[in-house]
């Protein structure tokens, strides 16, 4: 692809976003929705392989229709109401409607089935992209929504999102898949909190967007997209292998990693909200995904070649890659937790 029409795609990819960052009125933030979908697919198709074109083809199957959802929804609510304004949406069919289709829109369960299978068609950049940016134009309306959705709603998808991720991802070899799965675990954890205290579900979505983006850089770094790939890299990047090792400790949320901090106050903010059976469920759910965070860290850190693998030794070329955005993103994923009563009396 030619980097100037790459440079346009990514330029649309931010307008969108931030037309719906902008929006007041559903249209508008539809139009911003739309804009960021027709940004993206080109960039995931542009391989020219089967997987990414079929990537891309189920990705823009499911968004229109999370984007056609949308569109009906808010013109049935405006019918309604007469008004257009997002965060005066009222009728409970409209909100139930939407927070559905943003649920599709960003992988929430029960809308989970597509994006496992997508972002294992993908490369690693555009997988990151899509694990990332393009969950924070649905999320803005997400947060716009939520005091108007049904409590029990959030939390009933909270909770499944948190254990198909922990479960969906036990049986996984392909890294993109197991991000896949931790990705939809994370999204129940930010979905459970986000009627009682939004800004603790912010400091979420931020911590987990640092996190993941480590975790992508990281395997782009080490050229690995399979568990058994982890074997060899050891022997070729030690320093980057522990330190990928303890970011993935970090997203299971293990204390003292920067993981652990909003688990915690998710957990203590549940606990306070006489919610303490969720609060019990989202921590088991935990130790599902902390397993196969551990089996990724056993064969990464755990296992030399040809031990645990079949397969040839990779040749190894002089690594060009840029490390600055790694060497960020792994400090601040391994670091942040003594930041934790500052970062509370900020949001609080």
């Amino acid at each position: 692809m030619s980097p100037y029409v790459l440079t346009m795609f990514i330029m649309s990819l931010g307008i969108g976003t931030t037309l719906t960052f902008a929006s007041s009125h559903w249209l508008m933030a539809w139009m911003g929705l739309e804009i960021s979908t027709m940004a993206i697919i080109p960039i995931m198709a542009q391989q020219h392989h089967p997987r990414s074109e079929e990537a891309a083809t189920k990705y823009f199957l499911t968004q229109a229709t999370a984007a056609a959802m949308i569109l009906f929804a808010s013109t049935t609510d405006a019918w309604l109401s007469g008004q257009w304004d997002i965060s005066q949406i009222s009728h409970p069919m409209s909100t139930t409607l939407i927070m559905l289709a943003l649920a599709l829109k960003i992988g929430l369960a029960p809308m989970h089935f597509w994006l496992p299978e997508v972002l294992q068609g993908l490369d690693l950049t555009t997988g990151l992209i899509l694990s990332t940016w393009q969950k924070l134009a649905p999320f803005a309306l997400i947060y716009q929504i939520a005091p108007n959705t049904n409590q029990t709603l959030l939390i009933i998808m909270g909770l499944m999102s948190a254990f198909v991720g922990g479960w969906g991802g036990l049986n996984q070899t392909q890294l993109r898949k197991i991000l896949a799965y931790s990705s939809i675990a994370h999204l129940g954890w930010m979905i459970i909190i986000l009627h009682f205290l939004p800004s603790l579900t912010l400091l979420n979505l931020l911590i987990y967007i640092l996190m993941t983006s480590t975790l992508f850089l990281a395997f782009k770094t080490s050229q690995a997209t399979k568990i058994n790939t982890l074997a060899l890299t050891w022997p070729k990047t030690p320093p980057l292998m522990a330190l990928t090792m303890l970011s993935l400790l970090s997203l299971g949320g293990l204390p003292p990693l920067t993981g652990f901090m909003p688990k915690w106050l998710i957990l203590q903010e549940l606990t306070k909200q006489d919610l303490s059976i969720a609060a019990t469920a989202m921590a088991m759910s935990a130790l599902l995904s902390l397993f196969f965070y551990l089996r990724l860290c056993y064969t990464t850190a755990l296992t030399t070649f040809p031990n645990t693998n079949n397969t040839t030794t990779p040749w190894r070329f002089k690594n060009n890659q840029n490390t600055s955005p790694l060497t960020i993103t792994i400090t601040t994923t391994l670091l942040l937790l003594p930041t934790t009563p500052a970062i509370m009396t900020m949001i609080s």
